[in-house]
């Protein structure tokens, strides 16, 4: 599977239903779990979340404390943020962009935990959320502009002569720039989480060849994947940030502008 074939040339850290796969490799359930592996640390990854803000919420006071305090705090940030860029109608997608900031957090986060594994290192994952953000901007197109005004716009909006000659060249133009949106969001969230994996994973054998090499007395590895870890938090927050924001603009380039002038 080409997955797996990435995963094993980049070295990627061991997880949970890898290492059930190696350790059962004639069980069909085995092979079942390998095959849907993603998808299942996906499902998991939406559950926490759904817990942890149901934990969060269920007894909400005036003045927030523990984990409704840092969710509340969130949530503001979040709605900040999209507000600035959406202006008026930003409360409106607040749930999809939050949702999708949150979601992607979480899944990045997950493949720092040992034995866990980050959904949005495999393509399909990113490419899937960012066929959601695709087809919700699909819609806001037709919906605000109506079908022909979308192919109206698609061909660059002429309004003479030499706008008209220009159609040709510029609905093309339109119609990859909008193909190529959930292209480049899904490739730039897979590329770098992927490669924050592999890290990971090189500088941890790297710290078990070096064990062995210095002949150190005690069974175990240098930690040398640990910076790394810290530096993956990083990534995690600016990949799910990026991810978002462009997703926000993209949405805000399908509303009227006068819908979105304050």
């Amino acid at each position: 599977m080409t997955r797996n074939f990435i995963a094993s040339a980049l070295n990627e850290p061991p997880n949970i239903i890898s290492l059930l796969h190696k350790l059962h490799a004639d069980a069909p359930w085995a092979f079942i779990l390998e095959d849907w592996e993603n998808i299942i640390f996906s499902v998991i990854i939406a559950a926490f979340v759904i817990i942890v803000f149901r934990y969060g919420i269920r007894k909400r006071s005036m003045i927030p404390h523990g984990l409704q305090n840092c969710l509340e705090i969130m949530t503001e940030m979040l709605t900040d943020v999209i507000n600035g860029i959406l202006g008026a109608d930003g409360k409106k997608y607040i749930p999809f962009l939050g949702t999708l900031f949150i979601y992607i957090l979480a899944m990045n986060l997950f493949g720092l935990v040992p034995l866990m594994r980050a959904p949005s290192a495999s393509l399909n994952i990113p490419i899937a959320l960012a066929l959601c953000v695709f087809v919700l901007v699909q819609y806001l197109n037709i919906r605000n502009m109506g079908f022909f005004g979308f192919l109206y716009h698609l061909a660059g909006s002429p309004k003479d002569t030499l706008g008209w000659i220009m159609v040709p060249m510029m609905f093309p133009i339109e119609l990859l720039t909008q193909i190529s949106r959930p292209i480049t969001l899904s490739l730039r969230l897979f590329g770098n989480i992927m490669g924050e994996e592999a890290l990971i994973g090189y500088f941890t054998l790297l710290g078990v060849v070096a064990f062995g090499f210095f002949q150190l007395p005690v069974d175990a590895g240098l930690p040398l994947q640990i910076p790394f870890m810290f530096l993956g938090m990083l990534t995690s927050v600016m990949q799910a940030l990026v991810f978002t924001l462009l997703s926000a603009v993209y949405i805000l380039l399908s509303i009227p502008h006068k819908e979105t002038s304050h």
